[in-house]
């Protein structure tokens, strides 16, 4: 039987934001970042003194990283790009799928070797219009296809494991993965099948003691897999769209969650804010991207 938690959490943003995604937190700075997808906004909290910044984006970007002091990778509509943390300046550092405007980037992380596992989806969600690429310095590399809605990407403490799934058909997936590299080394296998379930499978990460922690989209609430793929906890969420989970806190030992209002006509008041949820984790930090 799988464990239903209540909410015992607390807001950390209260603004809505339409497509709340791509959460991270940077211990070097204290710094929790995330995004307005369709806002075209990169969001920016510093974490002990509430300061808040919002810095507008020329195109929908879906995920940041870190790679030193001065810069950040963001993953965009067309590219990946390097951002000046002091002006905000962005310079492309590898294109993806620039010859489909139709597309977008969606979920991404980067392994521990250094390397970045970016997914792609249609604007509009189209079937299989989507695809996942690892790009490592720069090279990127298309390494799965014929996919609607790019998901749920982290990888175990050792990097020897990868997860994706495809929101659109909640079949979560896992392969295996060289530690050193973050390339596939394998052919993907179920690690979690949720197809008929309600809601969808969404943004997740991997705990130090591999655990998976997956938002769930539509359903208002945090799921939590073992490494075996069983599904043992229910974590509820006042936003009834929670889109990704982050670890947080000095520590690491916090869980904060994005939500999203998209599609709503009549959000409450917790949709579509930032989320503490109130539990204690073993996070992991971040990896930053190696140039």
């Amino acid at each position: 039987m799988t464990d239903s938690i209540a909410f015992n959490g607390k807001v950390l943003c209260d603004t809505p934001l339409l497509l709340g995604e791509g959460p991270s937190y940077e211990p070097e700075t204290d710094t929790i970042w995330w995004f307005n997808i369709l806002g075209r906004e990169l969001h920016e909290l510093h974490l002990a003194s509430g300061r808040k910044s919002v810095h507008p984006l020329p195109r929908m970007a879906s995920v940041v990283a870190r790679i030193d002091d001065d810069r950040q990778l963001l993953a965009m509509e067309d590219g990946l790009y390097i951002r000046e943390r002091a002006t905000g300046a962005l310079s492309l550092h590898a294109a993806l799928e620039a010859d489909r405007p139709e597309n977008r980037s969606n979920d991404g992380r980067v392994h521990p070797s250094g390397a970045l596992w970016i997914g792609t989806m249609g604007k509009k969600a189209e079937p299989e219009a989507g695809a996942i690429y690892h790009v490592a310095r720069g090279t990127v590399t298309k390494i799965f296809d014929r996919i609607g809605i790019t998901n749920g990407i982290c990888f175990s403490p050792d990097g020897a494991t990868g997860y994706f799934v495809d929101t659109k058909v909640n079949r979560y997936m896992k392969v295996a993965v060289d530690p050193a590299t973050g390339l596939p080394v394998g052919e993907p296998v179920i690690f979690a099948d949720q197809t008929g379930t309600p809601g969808g499978v969404d943004g997740s990460v991997c705990d130090a003691e591999g655990h998976v922690w997956s938002a769930r989209w539509g359903q208002g609430r945090v799921d939590r897999y073992d490494p075996a793929g069983r599904l043992v906890a229910h974590y509820r969420t006042p936003a009834s769209q929670p889109s990704c989970p982050a670890f947080f806190g000095p520590g690491l030992d916090r869980l904060l969650v994005t939500t999203a209002t998209e599609g709503m006509d009549k959000p409450g008041p917790d949709e579509g804010v930032l989320l503490d949820m109130g539990i204690a984790v073993k996070g992991r930090a971040e990896v930053a991207y190696r140039l």
